[in-house]
């Protein structure tokens, strides 16, 4: 699922992102970046309803973090962490949340305007970016895993 795709519904970004899970692992971290209305929170919601989350997923704008139950490949429930960084002032304010448990614990971190985190952003992770397209409905996304220490992208799971 590494590389670059075009929707042009957000049913098509939901779908590219159900796929996208499947490849997900306990402990992985998806950085998700776009402007205002990429398609982040689809994004995320696609990720969800593959990962068997029941609840309704909204963006945490508000709150910062929202915590939902799936399950794994396996069936085993697990902890998808939904943050949304839009309104963060400062780095405290993520302090505050625990985000050693959020990013090396053993759930799955989403994570919107993850570009937001800067130092903190960990150097393992998956980068989505989301950018508009030509039309209203058309979005462009480039999913790339980054490596810690290894400086890799774009290597396949």
């Amino acid at each position: 699922m590494i590389g670059q795709y075009r929707t042009h519904s957000t049913d098509e970004t939901r779908q590219v992102a159900r796929q996208f899970a499947h490849t997900l692992k306990r402990g992985d971290i998806v950085a998700l970046v776009g402007d205002l209305g990429a398609g982040k929170t689809q994004f995320v919601k696609g990720i969800c309803e593959a990962l068997t989350v029941t609840m309704p997923v909204a963006s945490p704008t508000f709150v910062l973090l929202h915590r939902y139950l799936g399950k794994d490949a396996a069936g085993l429930e697990l902890i998808i962490y939904h943050l949304d960084l839009y309104r963060v002032a400062s780095v405290s304010e993520i302090l505050d949340l625990g985000y050693e448990e959020l990013f090396f614990g053993n759930g799955i971190c989403l994570i919107e305007w993850a570009d937001r985190l800067a130092n903190l952003l960990p150097e393992r992770r998956i980068d989505v970016r989301l950018t508009l397209g030509m039309t209203e409905e058309d979005r462009d996304i480039t999913i790339t895993k980054v490596n810690a220490g290894i400086g890799l992208e774009n290597d396949a799971r």
